[in-house]
């Protein structure tokens, strides 16, 4: 095999990963969406959200506020 075929399986191999992994933050960013539009719901604080999950509390404002 030579090493332009190893690079460009490399490259294939790299980018599948890659787009897995980029639905799964799309798919863990609507859960995280869901569980806030919850939890805002049940009358949690802005900012107790914000520090459970790891956002400033405009992130999740900014998170809220998007729709698919």
């Amino acid at each position: 095999m030579s090493e332009q075929t190893t690079i460009l399986r490399s490259i294939r191999s790299a980018a599948k990963r890659r787009a897995k992994a980029d639905a799964a933050r799309h798919e863990a960013t609507e859960d995280l969406r869901r569980y806030c539009e919850a939890a805002r719901e049940a009358g949690v604080s802005i900012t107790q959200i914000a520090s459970e999950a790891g956002l400033s509390r405009q992130g999740v404002y900014d998170l809220l506020a998007e729709r698919p």
